[in-house]
């Protein structure tokens, strides 16, 4: 068992094709809750929603007519269908959003679980370009989405904090927005920063940030996690105040091949052997490198079908 190091489900909302080939949609929402359910009771520590509009798929595959849940609107919906395991999302894109709204809405969320919301938010990965295009949104450049998201995550915090919000930006402005409700939880709802960019988002992070999400392998996150460090040296912010997460993806065999047999290709090349995928030995190495590289959180993708079967094994092989 591991005893620092925490374990949380990314959900099957559809964002990665794990609803392929369930043609009723109440049958396809419901598969998300009962693993959310399974999850809860084994003792995963949160539940966590991608915030895409449709379908991607580790094979390549165009799989954009399946079905996919909405991210915020299943969050609240797992406000209510859970009891104590926490929520958030991995994580809400910038760009789908005004953040003064996206502030009311996790109140409410927050005040609907009894305090157990963590908002995730990033500043809208390339994969999002044509999803985003499609419903109508922009989508800028690196630098303007970091711009962005940097206006946005002062925005948060202010409606959060203040009795009425005022943020003249470049790209968003409120004038005496008023949010109450303002959550359960104090000083406020947590915030975790997602990315991995060295100069503006970690930046961001050790500036506003509860929490992180760095996506590599034990090596490559080792290295951000110094370079957050050093950007908390020179604010004079506690590093150990920073929650740190990452995701990975997972499938447990009895044996390493067993386990390889199951692996999509492109699995495979987006992330190599640091991903959760062999023997329970095999993985229980895997998770004390990312354990020694500074992960306090891993976020674990279980695939396909049978996904409450292998939670639960993992919750017997490494949940104490």
């Amino acid at each position: 068992m591991f005893m620092s190091i925490k374990f949380s489900v990314i959900l099957p909302n559809g964002a990665t094709n794990e609803l392929a080939g369930i043609t009723d949609p109440v049958e396809a929402y419901e598969t998300l809750t009962h693993v959310a359910q399974t999850a809860e009771e084994v003792g995963f520590d949160t539940l966590w929603i991608s915030d895409v509009l449709w379908p991607g798929d580790f094979t390549g595959l165009d799989t954009s007519q399946e079905f996919l849940f909405e991210c915020w609107t299943t969050t609240a919906a797992l406000a209510r269908d859970t009891s104590h395991v926490r929520i958030g999302q991995i994580v809400t894109s910038n760009i789908f959003r005004h953040p003064a709204l996206l502030a009311k809405m996790a109140s409410t969320v927050d005040v609907m679980s009894h305090g157990r919301l963590t908002l995730g938010i990033g500043s809208g990965s390339p994969a999002l370009a044509d999803q985003a295009r499609a419903y109508g949104y922009d989508y800028p450049d690196v630098p303007e989405r970091s711009r962005q998201l940097r206006e946005a995550v002062q925005i948060l915090l202010a409606m959060w904090t203040q009795e009425e919000a005022t943020f003249e930006g470049t790209s968003y402005s409120v004038r005496g927005a008023i949010n109450q409700p303002k959550g359960i939880q104090q000083p406020h709802i947590p915030l975790l920063i997602a990315g991995n960019g060295e100069q503006v988002t970690l930046k961001l992070v050790a500036q506003y940030g509860n929490a992180c999400n760095i996506h590599g392998d034990p090596a490559t996150l080792k290295n951000k996690f110094t370079v957050l460090k050093e950007h908390c040296e020179r604010l004079h912010r506690d590093y150990q105040s920073i929650h740190r997460t990452s995701g990975s993806y997972c499938i447990i065999g009895d044996t390493d091949e067993q386990a390889q047999a199951k692996v999509p290709e492109r699995v495979r090349a987006l992330f190599g052997n640091a991903a959760l995928i062999g023997s329970p030995e095999t993985i229980r190495e895997r998770i004390a490198a990312y354990e020694d590289a500074g992960v306090q959180e891993l976020l674990l993708r279980f695939p396909g079908t049978g996904q409450q079967d292998a939670i639960r094994r993992f919750a017997q092989e490494f949940i104490a």
